[in-house]
């Protein structure tokens, strides 16, 4: 046996060698072996599984991709060394991590080995990850550091961590950010962090509006004025953020405790600016969802009204051939403005409403969609014709 061998997980070996797999095919019994072992096993008269005993109805051997695919990831790492992801290596990392007594330096390093770990789905590091719970200790080396310039790579390397152990377990342990210095950490961060920074603190959000265990923790963050203040703001201040800012108001906007918020905090006018811009819809049919959620509030009917070519820029969105979500969202919007404000009725007709609806009737969206266009053309008709 190989030195390196010690270091081998047991689902990489082959049961008839000890040696790793290098072409894992798995037999009926569903025992997995090295393809050049079990051949050998057949050519010497052999009809049998050789861990189970059991004689092979079927003798036929299958590929087993996903053990190749794990193998192959677990060989990007040098036998020969300490970076091996294996559940001690990794605690070390922890303890690293946790020592008051690592620098600076070395916990960085630890850090981007995290990062590589976690880089791609591996459900040996998937286990390890979560037995080891790492992700409390990295919501508690972000959260729990005094933010200033000279720790703001460690902030910045750790929620990228984060970033990619969510998906991985229970997003549970979020909850740590509600206390008072933490949330206050929270905020501080997306207003001093770099744009990394803003773009993980986005995902943070969405992970926490996903599940029932953190609606708490999502009220929240939608109801810290100053936090939604920025997070708005930054849809159209940052284009690298903006996609990711977007995503999170959204996600805000997903509770209705948080509407108001997110409409006091000028989200109407910087969604309708987003939108408006030819150059920045990545993300308008989104745009658009949330602005079909918030209108149902009176101040954020008013704040669309009020807002110079905000009628004007939902027109532009009646009719898109290419995206029938932007459309539907925009005469849902539209039906529900237009028939409570009669500028709203007056701005809409000169811009081309009337035209826009006699197009999407023709073309390929929804009964649903053309029903409300059906709606919004007869009440813009009486209006026209009264006029």
């Amino acid at each position: 046996m190989n030195e390196s061998q010690n270091t081998i997980p047991h689902l990489f070996r082959c049961p008839i060698s000890l040696d790793l797999l290098e072409d894992p095919v798995t037999l009926c019994t569903g025992q997995t072996y090295d393809r050049s072992n079990i051949e050998k096993w057949f050519a010497s008269g052999n009809l049998t599984c050789p861990v189970t005993m059991q004689k092979l109805h079927d003798p036929s051997i299958v590929p087993n991709h996903t053990l190749r695919h794990l193998i192959d990831q677990w060989l990007q790492f040098d036998p020969g060394n300490s970076e091996i992801p294996t559940i001690d290596s990794l605690a070390s990392l922890k303890r690293n991590l946790e020592s008051h007594e690592t620098s600076l330096e070395n916990k960085l390093q630890a850090l981007r080995k995290i990062s590589l770990l976690s880089d791609e789905y591996c459900s040996f590091n998937k286990s390890c990850f979560l037995q080891l719970d790492f992700l409390p200790l990295l919501l508690e080396l972000v959260f729990g550091t005094q933010v200033s310039k000279n720790d703001m790579n460690l902030i910045e390397l750790g929620l990228c961590c984060i970033r990619k152990l969510l998906p991985l377990g229970s997003s549970e342990p979020l909850n740590v950010i509600k206390d008072g210095s933490k949330l206050s950490s929270f905020v501080l961060l997306f207003e001093k962090g770099t744009n990394s920074v803003k773009s993980s603190l986005c995902r943070v959000i969405e992970s926490a509006s996903s599940t029932s265990d953190t609606q708490d923790l999502c009220s929240i963050l939608g109801n810290s004025h100053k936090l939604v203040h920025e997070i708005v703001h930054v849809v159209n201040q940052n284009y690298e953020v903006s996609v990711d800012a977007i995503k999170a108001m959204s996600a805000l906007c997903s509770m209705q405790s948080n509407r108001e918020s997110l409409v006091r905090g000028g989200a109407i006018e910087e969604i309708i600016r987003y939108i408006s811009s030819s150059e920045r819809r990545d993300l308008a049919p989104v745009a658009m969802r949330i602005v079909e959620k918030l209108v149902d509030l009176k101040s954020a009917k008013e704040a669309l009204v009020n807002q110079p070519g905000g009628v004007q820029t939902l027109v532009n969105m009646v009719f898109r051939v290419s995206d029938q979500e932007c459309s539907e969202s925009a005469v849902e919007v539209l039906l529900i403005v237009c028939g409570e404000f009669g500028c709203a009725r007056e701005e809409a007709i000169e811009n081309g409403v009337l035209t826009q609806l006699l197009l999407l009737l023709q073309s390929q969206c929804s009964n649903a969609t053309k029903s409300k266009a059906r709606m919004l053309l007869k009440l813009l008709r009486s209006e026209a014709k009264q006029g």
